[in-house]
């Protein structure tokens, strides 16, 4: 939608040998790896085994608790991105200058989105609790963290003053 209302491509990965775009990499490798597990979960109970399940993790309750985190993150993610508009970007836009959004979720996180990513990955190893699923979750941590820094530098730079202000009022996650 971003890309219809203003022309401007939102996903500004360039496929170079940057730190940033090397975190957009792993990142669509990261989401293939859920998409399989998810499908071997759904599909293949028997290959399932192999991705190293953790019993005591279960239960119904916890399962219960994993499916209320992922519908809330989703809606969380919506509504964030919503909520950015024509400023909404998945990576570092150096070409384009947008808007600096401080209103709505915003005004509870700097990176709600990112926030809700962690939130939905961690829901699905409630769900489907296991090695990969666990593993995907602390890489996604680690990323997202590296990516908020990579973006913070190029806001400070982009908004200067403005965007200082934001950091010393808003919270990175909450």
């Amino acid at each position: 939608m971003v890309w219809k209302k203003t022309g401007i491509n939102p996903v500004v990965f360039k496929g170079t040998d940057s730190a940033h775009d090397f975190i957009g990499t792993v990142s669509k490798l990261i989401f293939a790896v859920v998409l399989l597990v998810v499908m071997v979960y759904s599909v293949l109970p028997g290959v399932y085994a192999y991705l190293m399940p953790v019993p005591w993790l279960q239960h119904p309750w916890i399962r219960s608790t994993g499916v209320i985190l992922l519908i809330a993150s989703l809606v969380w993610i919506v509504l964030a991105q919503g909520q950015m508009g024509e400023s909404w970007r998945i990576g570092i836009d150096t070409d384009n200058k947008t808007k600096l959004v401080q209103t709505g979720v915003y005004r509870v996180s700097r990176n709600p989105i990112f926030l809700g990513m962690m939130v939905t990955l961690f829901g699905l190893f409630l769900v489907i609790p296991n090695a990969v699923t666990l593993l995907i979750f602390v890489l996604i941590v680690v990323l997202i963290n590296i990516q908020v820094r990579l973006e913070e530098e190029y806001l400070k730079g982009s908004h200067g003053e403005d965007y200082v202000r934001y950091q010393r009022t808003v919270g990175r996650w909450i």
